[in-house]
C-alpha cells in the first residue's frame, strides 16, 4: 500500500490517521459521558471522576495533535475523486460533512484544553509530562464557563457529523454497492476507478470547507455569544434592581457603613492543585468608628452562590457545605483596635458553617478616607472543624485548609 493518496484511494498515512483519530474521538466522547454520569459524594467516587476526566483530557489532546497533522497531510495530498460526480448534491453534502468533521476534530479537543487552561486551579490533570495550560490563556472562571458551554454543545455537532458520515458509508456499502469503502477500509486495488473530475471540483471543495466551518461558527453563536449578549442586555423597566452586598444600617454609637463593592473569595486544594472560587451573593452589616478603630460586623454568605469551577456542585452538596440543609454561612465579630501603633485591626468572633459555630480571630486592614473605607483580610479555616467533607479523611482528593480572602469598599451612612 502506498503512503500517499491517489485519485483512486487513500494512502497508508491517511488511513492510519483516519482510524486512529476515529478511535480516540469515540473514546473521548464515551469517557466524557461516563465521567459525567458517575455518582458524586464519597472520596472514592470523586477520585474515579478525576481519573476518568484525566484520561478523557489526555486522549483529547492526543486526538488534537493527530487531527492537526492529518489536516496538514491532507492539504499536501491528492484527494480521491468522487465516484458519482453526476450526484452533485450528494457529493457536495458529503464534502461539507467531511470538512465539518475535520474542523471539529481540532476545535472540540482544543476547546477542552482551553477550558482546562482557563479553569482556576484546573480540574483533573492531563497525563503527560508537558505543560498543563496553553500559554496566554488567563485563569478566569467566567472564561472557563464560556469554553465549557462551547465544548458541551460542540460535541453534539461532532457526534452528529460522525453519525452522518457512518450512515453515508453504510449507504455506499449496502445500497449502492459501489466499492467506496475500499478507498479507506479495504484494498486500494479493489477501489473503483473514478471518472475524471470536472472543472468545478476544486471550487466545490472550497465551498464545502467554508460551510463546514460555518457549522462551528453557528455553534459558537448559539452556545456562547448569544447567551453572553442576552446577559448584557439591560433589564426591563419593571425590574427592581438592588446594589449587591449592601449593608443594613446599624444602631449603636459607632457609625454605620454600607458596602458598595467587594469580593469574598476562597481557595481550596483539589487533587494537589489550588482551586479558586468566590461567593456571588453575600452581605455585611458594619458599624465602625475610625476614631477608636473599633466596631462590629455581621456577615452572611449564600452557600448556593458559591462559584468554584467544576467542583462547585460537589462543594455545595451534602458531603461538604450542604447548601440545602444550611443555606448560609455567618460571621459575627467585634472589630478590635490595633494591638500596636500602625498595625491592623482584629476581627474576633464566631464563624458558623454547615450549622456548626467555631471561634475565629484574624487581622484585617481597615483604611478610611473621608466617607469611604476599605477593608482587607485573609484567614485560614480547617474544614474538619466544621464537619465539612468528613468522609474525605485525607488530603489526597480535597485539602483540609480553606483560604478565605475578604476585600471590600464601604461608604459611611
Amino acid at each position: 500500500m502506498k503512503a500517499s493518496n491517489t485519485a483512486r484511494a487513500y494512502g497508508g498515512v491517511a488511513r492510519l490517521f483516519h482510524w486512529t483519530i476515529a478511535l480516540l474521538i469515540l473514546a473521548a466522547i464515551g469517557l466524557g459521558l461516563y465521567a459525567g454520569s458517575l455518582p458524586r459524594g464519597s472520596q472514592e467516587a470523586m477520585q474515579a471522576i478525576f481519573q476518568t476526566f484525566s484520561i478523557h483530557k489526555t486522549i483529547g489532546v492526543a486526538a488534537l495533535i493527530l487531527a492537526v497533522l492529518r489536516i496538514l497531510w491532507t492539504l499536501t495530498q491528492t484527494h480521491p475523486r468522487p465516484l458519482h460526480p453526476n450526484r452533485a448534491v450528494e457529493t457536495f453534502l458529503a464534502g461539507v460533512v467531511h470538512w465539518g468533521m475535520w474542523i471539529g476534530m481540532v476545535i472540540i479537543p482544543l476547546s477542552g484544553w482551553l477550558l482546562h487552561s482557563a479553569a482556576p486551579g484546573g480540574f483533573s490533570r492531563i497525563l503527560w509530562p508537558l505543560g498543563q495550560r496553553l500559554p496566554g490563556v488567563p485563569q478566569d472562571a467566567a472564561l472557563a464557563e464560556r469554553f465549557a458551554s462551547f465544548h458541551e454543545a460542540g460535541w453534539w455537532l461532532l457526534a452528529g457529523l460522525v453519525v452522518l458520515h457512518v450512515a453515508g458509508a453504510l449507504k455506499h456499502a449496502l445500497i449502492d454497492r459501489d466499492g467506496t469503502l475500499h478507498r479507506m477500509a479495504g484494498s486500494p486495488d479493489k477501489a473503483p476507478v473514478p471518472p475524471a473530475a470536472g472543472p468545478s471540483h476544486a471550487l466545490r471543495h472550497v465551498v464545502a470547507a467554508v460551510l463546514g466551518l460555518g457549522l462551528w461558527v453557528a455553534v459558537a453563536v448559539i452556545s456562547v455569544i448569544a447567551p453572553e449578549e442576552e446577559a448584557k442586555a439591560p433589564p426591563a423597566a419593571t425590574t427592581v434592581q438592588t446594589a449587591p452586598q449592601t449593608a443594613a444600617v446599624t444602631t449603636g454609637t459607632a457609625p454605620a457603613w454600607a458596602v458598595q463593592q467587594g469580593e469574598l473569595a476562597i481557595q481550596v486544594q483539589q487533587g494537589q492543585s489550588p482551586v479558586k472560587g468566590r461567593f456571588g451573593k453575600w452581605q455585611a452589616t458594619i458599624s465602625y468608628d475610625p476614631e477608636t478603630r473599633s466596631g462590629h460586623v455581621e456577615a452572611t454568605a449564600d452557600i448556593a452562590s458559591l462559584e468554584l469551577g467544576s467542583v462547585a456542585d460537589t462543594a455545595k452538596g451534602p458531603d461538604f457545605l450542604n447548601a440545602a440543609a444550611h443555606p448560609s454561612a455567618t460571621f459575627s465579630a467585634d472589630i478590635l483596635p490595633p494591638a500596636t501603633e500602625g498595625g491592623p485591626e482584629t476581627l474576633k468572633g464566631t464563624m458558623t458553617i454547615a450549622g456548626k459555630a467555631m471561634p475565629l480571630e484574624f487581622p484585617a486592614t481597615i483604611t478610611t478616607e473621608g466617607d469611604t473605607a476599605t477593608a482587607r483580610g485573609q484567614f485560614r479555616l480547617d474544614r474538619r472543624d466544621y464537619g465539612v467533607g468528613a468522609s474525605y479523611a485525607d488530603e489526597g482528593t480535597v485539602g483540609f485548609g480553606v483560604e478565605v480572602t475578604l476585600d471590600l469598599t464601604a461608604k459611611r451612612q
